[in-house]
């Protein structure tokens, strides 16, 4: 089994979509005993909170489903249980080797398989949750895809 983590920055848009996204594309494909999914920050600035409204709102638009979230920050014995961490932007992946060295070489732009995509932007800055959720499902199709 693959233990895939999504990270961002607080772990209540970007990564918990990505989460949720992944865990749907999973599912329709019957891969679900393949795969441990699920989401963290690199911040605890977020810790214990769900889903940011806009971005459930865009998930249900989309039609994809998802649970009560619980935001939290990655640790390191999650970093040494991990086969893929996918990140968001450079900021992200900045933030996490500041506290957990990349000794394993495992995380990797959620867009690495993604040409048409070069970072997703943190929609709770520019209120972009449609985008940047449409940005998080082509590239979660596509790290399917690949792994």
């Amino acid at each position: 089994m693959k233990t895939v983590i999504f990270l961002c920055h607080g772990n209540i848009c970007r990564s918990s979509a990505a989460e949720f996204v992944f865990k749907y594309l999973v599912k329709q494909e019957g891969r679900e005993s393949e795969f441990h999914i699920y989401s963290r920050g690199v911040s605890n600035e977020e810790y214990g909170n769900d889903i940011y409204p806009p971005m459930k709102r865009a998930l249900q638009r989309a039609g994809i489903p998802y649970e009560r979230h619980f935001a939290q920050r990655i640790t390191a014995e999650e970093y040494a249980e991990a086969d893929y961490i996918f990140y968001m932007d450079r900021s992200n992946l900045d933030l996490a080797l500041w506290r957990i060295p990349d000794t394993k070489h495992i995380y990797r732009p959620i867009f690495e398989f993604t040409p048409s995509v070069h970072e997703v932007a943190d929609p709770w800055y520019d209120g972009r949750h449609e985008e940047a959720l449409s940005q998080i499902i082509k590239c979660c199709k596509d790290i399917l895809k690949h792994i």
